[in-house]
């Protein structure tokens, strides 16, 4: 399953514009991320927020996931885990803007320590 499967391009790409360079930061260093926790993850503040950096509850909003059911919450986080281990490890976690799509950036490694 891809994420246009779930959620409209257009949002996709909107999103990914409006966050497109900034600099942000993983909040209370380290750690796995579980399916269990998925709609916690996705939906809440993860990222250390000043000033004008990456806001994952904006960026969550703007690709639809505000108003989407748990369900299909839980299908996307399932596209982000991309080993299938139930987790998004720190490694797939740089990675996760990919997961929206192929035009998304890579998160440095400062953002994810």
């Amino acid at each position: 399953m891809s994420m246009t499967d779930l959620l409209k391009a257009e949002e996709i790409k909107k999103a990914l514009e409006a966050f497109a360079g900034q600099n942000h930061q993983k909040h209370d260093g380290g750690g796995d991320y579980g399916m269990d926790n998925s709609l916690y993850i996705l939906s809440s503040s993860f990222f250390f927020l000043s000033g004008e950096t990456f806001d994952p509850k904006k960026f969550f909003e703007l690709v639809g996931m505000k108003a989407m059911s748990a369900e299909n919450v839980k299908k996307v986080f399932q596209v982000l885990d991309v080993d299938g281990s139930g987790f998004i490890e720190e490694e797939e976690l740089k990675f996760v803007l990919k997961g929206f799509s192929s035009e998304g950036r890579d998160l440095t490694d400062s953002e994810t320590v």
